[in-house]
């Protein structure tokens, strides 16, 4: 029986990027449906879940894509309540890349720190990938500052992870020049920047300038980047004593991360993969081994 993956992409034009990688994942028969929203999906769902017999259901599965998160997340939610009994196939959430990419990031910088009570600074951290990363951080006991431009949007956030890990030690803090942001990051052990396109929160120079950094990843991999010492091909380079990653360095995990999730939806009828499941794989592919 052939494996069939259901693209649901809330997009108009489902990715082609998610096409790729489902293709390259030895996916047989990829079915792409675009504008899919909470309103329009139990009908895509029926289809999957009505023409398998339950023994037959690990063989069709759904991704859940396009570059709006929250509406993502939405979707996802409508997609689980249409299931019922072992009427179900398993589903993956990746939104523009918000899990995988996170997932990659913090499996990268687990190669080289203890995170467990590390300084960590979350640049553009109201964003998908950086909520994500900053979640994660979190989650492995890390000190994490969540900074983005707007203090609000930062407090917000962090209430975000207090209520997905518990005792999260997060703080809020706002900057919008990058002068502040290099003020903000001294005494950092480790920086993560998950800005948008086009925004450098550090210029040259920055990261001989502060203080007790150990690690820098950068996920802007579109010009300018996030942090301007770094750049995007950089895998674990050292430059002024910091170990760094630009955007296509954490780019290799992250793909390797993807497939395998894909691979893992045809496993079992009953799977979920969001952030901290696709996490876990990150470290397994890392080679990083955990408790």
């Amino acid at each position: 029986m052939k494996t069939i993956l259901a693209q649901f992409d809330t997009d108009v034009l489902p990715s082609s990027f998610d096409q790729v990688v489902a293709v390259d994942s030895s996916v047989e028969q990829l079915f792409s449906y675009g504008a899919v929203t909470p309103d329009n999906v139990t009908g895509l769902v029926h289809g999957l879940i009505f023409t398998r017999g339950p023994a037959d259901l690990k063989h069709s599965a759904i991704f859940i894509g396009g570059s709006d998160v929250a509406a993502g997340e939405a979707l996802l939610r409508k997609v689980s309540k249409t299931f019922f009994g072992p009427m179900r196939v398993s589903v993956m959430m990746d939104s523009n890349g918000c899990n995988t990419t996170s997932a990659a990031a913090i499996a990268c910088a687990r190669k080289h720190l203890n995170l467990v009570g590390c300084r960590a600074i979350v640049l553009g951290a109201t964003g998908s990938v950086g909520l994500r990363a900053a979640e994660l951080l979190a989650l492995e006991k890390a000190h994490v500052t969540l900074v983005s431009r707007t203090l609000d949007r930062a407090e917000s956030a962090c209430i975000t992870i207090r209520t997905k890990v518990a005792d999260a030690q997060v703080t809020a803090a706002a900057a919008s020049q990058p002068v502040e942001f290099e003020e903000l990051c001294q005494n950092a052990t480790l920086i993560v920047a998950a800005g948008a396109a086009g925004v450098c929160f550090l210029e040259s120079g920055a990261l001989h300038r502060i203080q007790g950094l150990k690690l820098a990843i950068d996920l802007n991999a579109v010009p300018p980047v996030g942090i301007a010492d770094i750049g995007v091909m950089d895998k674990a380079v050292e430059k002024h004593g910091v170990i760094c990653y630009g955007a296509l360095g954490v780019g290799g995990l992250k793909m390797k991360v993807h497939k395998k999730a894909i691979a893992a939806l045809f496993e079992s009828n009953d799977r979920v993969l969001e952030t901290r499941t696709i996490y876990d794989m990150a470290l397994q592919v890392a080679g990083i081994v955990t408790d």
